[in-house]
């Protein structure tokens, strides 16, 4: 994985400390509201509060003539179709909308694209379809304010269209009866970051006429959202009670029927197996299962919900391993600021989750195409904090022959011939928009002390659920910690520290890492970035922590970073630094160390950090150097020493040879 650097929040302990005995709270908790801007008497109360006072949904623009139009086609017998998404929120919203629309007795179906054959949004093959089955009013949910075409289409089958979003709104509306978006101008709304389920329950509330009633006849079927906190607090205690049969079975498949889910739990079990649906099959399968009452019928397509899980993750895998043997074959490639990578008819329901997947690999912007068999090519981004990705592609608009998205998260096509063009250009507007490229972080809380880690800290900590977008669980620094031992559990898959500091023993996780790739050992001092929950076993209640991130004790991020990109411009020919070439004390040093280990299995990142006294630079090219002279192999991560019969002279290496010529150097 590539080296995060780590932000640790600026939390104002004194007026923590004031929130703390005014309102009567937790002083963690207190200083948890300030990290992240909570601090005045009333958001403090606010964000803690158990119920919310909802917004009158009819501030929305056009929401009094949906609800007019909505309750006519109910009165009429009309045929309404609600037109969702393939992901969770467009299922959500399309079983939250559908299932109040049928207890309010109207002759409605639901109608969900596939991603693979129809892609997103609003498709003219797919209103014939509902246009043949009777349809007279078509609803929108999470999709629709792009469809301006499609709507003209609707309109001259005879129907009529509802638009219901939460996406960007562009130059012109689709033609509808209403549109409903949160980003619209002529709203009169305070907070306008909806999701699209978020969107539905507002519409369903102003239809009803109460937000309280509809809250918990509904919440169970609806997402984390950031609409508001109380949605989502309804919407888990609806779920852990177990009234709905489909939510129950998705439960049971993932094996946490017998716990009290969180936020986190949802997101990392429940969601994705929805998601997967719609990346492997069908997205309406999904919807089936939330809307099923039958506990046999839940019970099997529960199962096969989760078979498509396992499914998307066996595509996910060897899409990201053919994508990173492809990296690792290109050094060209490997250098570039944006990952541009390409294969033959990957998956396109998962290139997505592979590029986030890379970009977490190395700290870079990836962009994943999937090349199909007629010579054209679409692709999935992801990019980090700061660096707009979106505009990343648009720099290449002539390329394409379509693209959209968001900042940290786009899709383009385009011929496959054209792809090499268009990793060029995409990786020049990089290094003139960018010439330091933002890195990846890790945001924490604050330090905190062993001493104060306890069941009672986990308690006071719930206090802040549901976590999410905006609000994301805690995370802590434990620094200067000594591991007392590395063990290993769960078949070997991850690991238990042992650790101490001033005397204070206390344990910690760290999910996904093997002992053999686990870079440190006994004795050893690091820093843990790590996360507070609590389990139950025997009846008893024990803290939890995870770790999400650790790292040696002392490393100096500013400099590891500052280093790592002007070597990045020194590959690109962007300056001519004498800094990076290694002197023979260099490679002397780095060899004498390798030497020792016999094999080195952590990385790169990793090597510069145990070695500390030298550049980022010197060290990439003490490394070329031993592997052309035959003193190693190195490939990703793995470094091997190899036995050399006779004296090697590095500076007569061909990557030293270039360096001297480049760098005027005798």
């Amino acid at each position: 994985m590539a080296y995060k650097k780590w932000i640790i929040a600026d939390a104002d302990k004194e007026r923590a400390s004031e929130l703390s005995e005014k309102l009567n709270i937790d002083p963690f908790v207190a200083l948890m509201l300030v990290s992240r801007g909570i601090e005045s008497e009333a958001d403090a109360a606010g964000f803690l509060a158990s119920s919310y006072d909802f917004s009158d949904p009819f501030l929305f623009a056009d929401m009094d003539r949906a609800v007019a139009r909505i309750e006519q086609a109910v009165d009429f017998g009309e045929k309404i179709t609600v037109y969702g998404d393939y992901d969770c929120d467009g299922v959500t919203s399309t079983v939250l909308l559908y299932s109040f629309l049928k207890n309010m007795g109207a002759d409605v179906d639901y109608y969900i694209p596939s991603r693979l054959e129809e892609g997103y949004g609003i498709n003219k093959a797919a209103v014939d379809k509902i246009h043949k089955n009777g349809t007279n009013l078509i609803i929108t949910v999470d999709n629709g304010i792009s469809a301006v075409e499609e709507a003209e289409y609707i309109y001259s089958l005879g129907m009529q269209l509802i638009v219901t979003d939460h996406h960007q709104i562009g130059e012109m509306l689709p033609r509808a009866e209403a549109v409903v978006n949160p980003h619209r101008h002529e709203n009169q709304i305070d907070f306008c970051d909806f999701a699209g389920v978020g969107v539905a329950f507002k519409l369903v509330c102003a239809i009803y006429g109460d937000h309280e009633d509809v809250l918990y006849q509904y919440a169970d079927v609806v997402p984390l959202v950031k609409e508001n906190r109380a949605i989502v607090k309804a919407g888990i205690e609806m779920m852990n009670a177990g009234v709905r049969t489909g939510i129950n079975a998705l439960k049971k498949v993932a094996g946490v029927s017998d716990k009290a889910l969180t936020s986190t739990d949802i997101a990392f079990t429940v969601c994705p197996r929805i998601n997967a649906t719609g990346r492997v099959d069908h997205a309406a399968r999904a919807a089936e299962l939330l809307l099923c009452e039958d506990e046999e019928e839940a019970a099997f397509k529960a199962e096969q919900i989760n078979i498509d899980n396992a499914h998307r993750q066996e595509l996910e895998h060897n899409i990201f391993e053919d994508v990173m043997q492809q990296i690792a074959e290109s050094p060209d490639m490997a250098k570039d600021r944006i990952l541009v990578v390409s294969g033959r008819n990957y998956h396109m329901g998962v290139v997505g989750i592979v590029a986030a997947k890379v970009l977490e690999e190395y700290g870079k912007p990836a962009i994943i195409f999937s090349e199909t068999d007629d010579g054209m090519a679409n692709g999935s981004a992801r990019s980090l904090d700061g660096f707009n990705i979106y505009e990343a592609i648009s720099s290449c608009a002539d390329l394409l022959h379509h693209f959209g998205g968001h900042p940290k998260a786009a899709g383009a096509g385009l011929n496959s011939s054209d792809i090499n063009v268009f990793r060029k250009r995409v990786n020049e507007y990089a290094f003139r928009h960018y010439p330091v490229m933002p890195v990846q972080t890790v945001q924490l809380d604050f330090k905190l002390s062993p001493k104060v880690l306890n069941v009672e800290l986990a308690d006071a900590l719930s206090q802040l659920e549901p976590f999410g977008e905006y609000n994301p669980p805690a995370l802590f620094a434990l620094m200067n910690i000594t591991i007392c031992c590395v063990v290993p559990i769960g078949n070997g898959r991850h690991i238990r520290l042992e650790c101490e500091k001033k005397g204070i023993k206390f344990k910690f996780v760290k999910f996904g890492c093997t002992e053999e790739d686990f870079p440190f050992k006994a004795g050893d001092t690091v820093d843990a970035a790590v996360k507070i929950s609590k389990n139950l076993y025997n009846g008893r209640e024990y803290l939890s922590l995870q770790a999400a991130d650790i790292k040696r004790h002392g490393n100096n991020d500013e400099k590891y970073f500052s280093e790592k990109n002007d070597y990045s411009l020194f590959m690109l020919g962007r300056n001519n630094s004498s800094s990076v070439f290694p002197k023979r004390e260099d490679c002397s040093a780095v060899y004498r160390f390798l030497r020792a280990a016999g094999k080195w299995h952590y990385g790169f990142d990793e090597l510069y950090f145990a070695l500390k006294d030298i550049t980022y630079g010197r060290l990439k090219f003490a490394l070329k150097a031993f592997e052309e002279s035959g003193l190693i192999k190195y490939n990703h991560s793995d470094i091997i020493v190899c036995s050399v019969g006779e004296k090697v002279d590095l500076m007569n290496t061909p990557v030293m040879k270039e360096l001297k010529g480049r760098l005027n150097l005798a």
